[in-house]
Formats: structure tokens, sequence, C-alpha cells
């Protein structure tokens, strides 16, 4: 095997999370700058955090609440087709 070709191991390595976490853990760095840690992590926090730079959520609940508005609209039509229908035909009877 070749001799020094590993890189140096750092058992306390400084881990820097961008919400201003800090802790220790082992690395061939000295130190770590990162964006997410388990402290704001949405999994481990329960919280939702949506990154979405080209409005795709945005885009894609609006065409959900579309669809929704849709069936309702249409669940009135027929009803009131159904009702106008009825009317007709108690006229006619008459």
């Amino acid at each position: 095997m070749k001799k020094d070709i590993h890189p140096e191991y750092h058992k306390n390595a400084k881990v820097v999370c961008a919400c201003g976490s800090e802790f220790l853990a082992g690395s061939t760095q000295k130190e770590l700058r990162i964006e997410l840690c388990s402290a704001c992590h949405p999994f481990y926090t329960g919280k939702q955090k949506l990154v979405d730079t080209a409005r795709r959520v945005e885009k894609f609940q609006e065409r959900v609440a579309k669809k929704v508005a849709k069936k309702h609209v249409s669940k009135r039509v027929k009803l009131a087709t159904k009702k106008a229908a009825k009317k007709v035909k108690l006229e006619k009877e008459k």
C-alpha cells in the first residue's frame, strides 16, 4: 500500500449550520458549513419548509383549486337543470 495518500481525519470537526446551530462531528475537514441540520430540517422539526423558485407548488395548488371549484359548479348546474326540467314538466301537465 502507498503511504501518506489518505487525508487527515479530525475527530472533532466543527459543523456550522445556516440556522446558527453548531456541533462537533468526525470529518476529513476541520470545519464544515451546511444548509440544513437536525435542528432546522423539516423532517425532524415537523414544520413544512418549501423552497420553490419556479412557483411549482403554487401552480399545483391553483390547478387543484380550479378542479375542485369546477366539480362544485358542475354539480350545481346539474341540480339546477334537473329542477328546471321538473318545473317544465309540471307546467306541461297543468
